[in-house]
């Protein structure tokens, strides 16, 4: 039987651009489904948070057969706060495709995935999606990735491109924009010339290196890699090894499986060039090589780029502690950190971490949340701290996280947009105005975006798209504002009545609804002056024997503020905790009582 041709393509794109609607199309082009199969929009985004968010978070494996080859296509998210796993796939591939809007052109993700594959040495081919929008602009588009490659420095084997147009959505693709076609033919013709053949011995001794960790109720842990030498066996044993310590580990593979669409089928046997799944190795981490037990040859660890943000996990010790979640002590929710950090190597806990409170490193709040939101789904309670910037010394020099920001925003609100990220420490960069939206690049410390998404939602009234990712560490950029208005904190617990909110309502936004319990020290809302008030919203009508009637059926209440998940992270500041539980979010003050809010500040003030 002869040798089957292998080829490994990661699929890279910015946020919402088509990737994974493309694989849906690659899938039903390729006959990876029965024709009468009942298949969801997406499928590759299996996560329900992916589902609802409409983004690719974790990074998926699928194969398709094209022809005589075997194509491994990765799926990887497009959102910079889950580089970590554009990283480890980038790892496994050949080659990458990457997907351009038509009408956006390359945004800062395209950048960022971008000059990853190029540091792996990859080649792009590239597609230009969504060619059937009406104010797509295809050409120019083209002429904008090949200025993004010569400024990312691709050689020139890089810079010679292939090039397809066509719509991930409906399935079909041309070599040129305005030809007709109805099938995804060109596409798959690209990826089987253009993508490089594994040209690594087969015969010599094992190389397999995990890229990416995941754990089954069933087979415990899993570890997904590419065999780059040899052949991988089941049952067989091999060395456990690792690029920078001397451990020698033999370890044996329980299970093995490859990709065949969706589903992984158990095999005997993964070749050279493949992408593996093994089961059975608890000790082995991302980056670990296992290699013949008398050939040990570890290969490079996969280098990730260290984390930007940090956030404190506490154990929740607010008067409704352990009334609605399942997993409420410190040592159960250290223990679900510590499993976290184990598959998501951009995640990292603080070396002082402790079971009543852990420090969590991440690469953004994006990114944090998404664990936040898991964790709460599965029953764990516990509390949060403001996002704070992590700071590093570079040659001596004290040194914070720098992005590169892009604003797309209709014409009329970019004087204000440019305005509110000028008091933020941005530096503006580039601006363009196609048709009726300015495109917007600013270069800004990552805490000058900590807060200002909302803000720029309220700045263009929910027009404005942020997207943004890491640059460079640089010099501290000096202060930036604060939040500008202070907060309404209960002054006691009990139920918030309409009565006491309808007397309360000129005294700024509330969060809560009627009826909603609250604390002592639970933050009720945004005043409309710069300090704290503390305020009893639980006050009810004194009764009396005078009717007036219908009266108090007619208070009218301006309807809540309810903030997001991420909104509460941005709104909260230095001296304040979210508390999260499987039901609610509620923001608190870490201090609830309010004369000790004051002492402690006093305090603070002495000592300054």
């Amino acid at each position: 039987m002869a040798t089957q041709t292998i080829k490994n393509i990661a699929i890279v794109a910015h946020v919402d651009h088509g990737k994974t609607t493309l694989v849906d199309s690659i899938f039903q082009f390729a006959g990876t489904f029965r024709a009468n199969q009942n298949v969801e929009e997406r499928v590759l985004d299996s996560n329900p948070q992916e589902r609802e968010r409409g983004i690719t978070i974790l990074a998926k494996n699928t194969a398709i057969q094209y022809k005589d080859e075997r194509i491994n296509i990765v799926d990887t998210p497009g959102h910079a706060d889950f580089g970590g796993q554009v990283e480890r796939t980038l790892s496994m591939a050949d080659a990458v495709l990457l997907l351009v809007d038509s009408y956006e052109g390359p945004m800062p993700q395209t950048r960022f995935v971008l000059r990853k594959a190029f540091e792996h040495g990859l080649k792009a081919m590239v597609m230009i999606n969504k060619i059937d929008r009406p104010d797509a602009r295809a050409g120019e588009v083209l002429d904008e990735i090949f200025d993004l490659f010569v400024e990312l420095g691709a050689n020139d084997d890089q810079l010679e491109f292939p090039v397809v147009y066509g719509s991930g959505r409906d399935g079909y693709a041309m070599n040129e924009p305005d030809e007709v076609n109805d099938d995804l033919s060109p596409l798959l013709e690209m990826i089987s010339k253009y993508t490089p053949v594994n040209k690594t011995d087969s015969q010599g001794p094992l190389q397999f290196q995990g890229a990416t960790l995941d754990r089954d109720d069933f087979l415990g842990k899993v570890v997904v890699g590419r065999v780059v030498r040899g052949e991988l066996k089941l049952g067989g044993r091999y060395l456990l090894c690792h690029e920078t310590n001397d451990t020698n580990k033999q370890v044996t593979v329980k299970k093995l499986f490859r990709y065949e669409g969706l589903n992984r089928v158990p095999v005997e046997t993964v070749t050279v060039g493949d992408i593996a799944v093994v089961t059975g190795i608890e000790e082995m981490e991302i980056g670990d090589t296992l290699c013949h037990p008398e050939h040990r040859d570890p290969l490079p660890a996969i280098h990730l780029d260290e984390p930007t943000l940090s956030m404190v996990f506490k154990v929740n010790n607010s008067p409704f502690a352990g009334q609605e979640g399942t997993y409420v002590t410190g040592r159960q929710v250290l223990a679900r950190l510590q499993a976290a950090a184990a598959r998501d190597v951009a995640l990292q806990l603080g070396e002082d971490g402790s079971s009543e409170a852990t420090e969590v490193k991440g690469r953004g709040v994006m990114h944090l949340s998404v664990l936040i939101e898991n964790m709460r789904r599965e029953g764990y309670e516990f509390a949060v701290s403001k996002p704070q910037v992590i700071i590093k010394e570079v040659d001596g020099v004290r040194c914070e996280p720098y992005e590169r920001a892009s604003i797309e925003v209709p014409g009329d609100y970019a004087g204000r947009i440019i305005e509110y990220m000028g008091r933020r420490r941005g530096e503006l960069l580039n601006m363009e105005t196609i048709g009726q939206t300015t495109h917007i690049d600013f270069k800004i410390p990552s805490r000058g975006l900590i807060g200002a998404r909302t803000a720029l939602l309220t700045l263009s009234q929910g027009e404005a798209i942020l997207s943004h990712i890491f640059e460079s560490w640089e010099k501290d950029g000096g202060p930036i504002p604060r939040r500008s208005n202070g907060v309404l904190v209960a002054d006691r617990t009990g139920d918030v009545v309409p009565y006491a909110l309808d007397g309360l309502q000129d005294r700024g936004t509330f969060f809560v609804p009627p009826g909603a319990p609250v604390y002592e020290g639970m933050i009720v809302g945004a005043n409309n002056k710069d300090d704290d008030l503390p305020l009893n919203v639980c006050r009810e009508k004194k009764l009396t024997n005078m009717r007036a009637s219908g009266r108090d059926d007619n208070v009218k209440i301006a309807p809540p503020h309810i903030m997001s998940l991420e909104e509460c992270l941005e709104y909260i500041e230095d001296d304040e905790l979210l508390e999260v539980t499987p039901k609610s979010l509620r923001l608190r003050k870490q201090i609830l009582n309010d004369n000790e809010r004051k002492k402690a500040k006093k305090r603070v003030a002495a000592q300054s």
